[in-house]
């Protein structure tokens, strides 16, 4: 069901879109209950001026090394389960690939299930009649 949206610059290393994604799927399966083979991302790189951001917002200072992350998910989880994915995601990016904790954006947008067709032109999370 998520739809995962990763901005990067165009100067990132060639891997790292794919390994944020990686990161951002296996928080998502183990904290806040996406299913195995849920995965659906796009991944897209900008050049200098396309990734638009002030120099710090709300306490947080950024660099050119910023990762914008969406996600549009089914709505209904909690915001402790939020806070923790959103903190993992962070720990996990700069842990492992490098990336400042302060770089790391993360927007989710959260839907009613009937807002999903997987393909066919069919609503599959439709609720079953009755």
């Amino acid at each position: 069901m998520p739809l995962v949206r990763i901005d990067i610059s165009h100067d990132a290393p060639p891997t790292l879109g794919r390994d944020i994604g990686q990161l951002i799927y296996a928080a998502m399966t183990d904290l806040i209950n996406v299913p195995a083979d849920d995965k659906f991302q796009i991944i897209a790189r900008h050049g200098q001026g396309e990734l638009v951001f002030p120099a710090s917002y709300l306490g947080v200072e950024y660099s050119p090394g910023i990762v914008f992350i969406q996600i549009t998910l089914n709505q209904g989880r909690s915001i402790e389960l939020k806070k923790a994915f959103y903190k993992r995601v962070a720990d996990d990016l700069h842990a492992r690939l490098g990336v400042r904790r302060q770089d790391v954006f993360i927007n989710l947008i959260e839907v009613a299930k009937e807002n999903w067709s997987f393909g066919n032109g069919e609503m599959q999370y439709a609720p079953a009649p009755g």
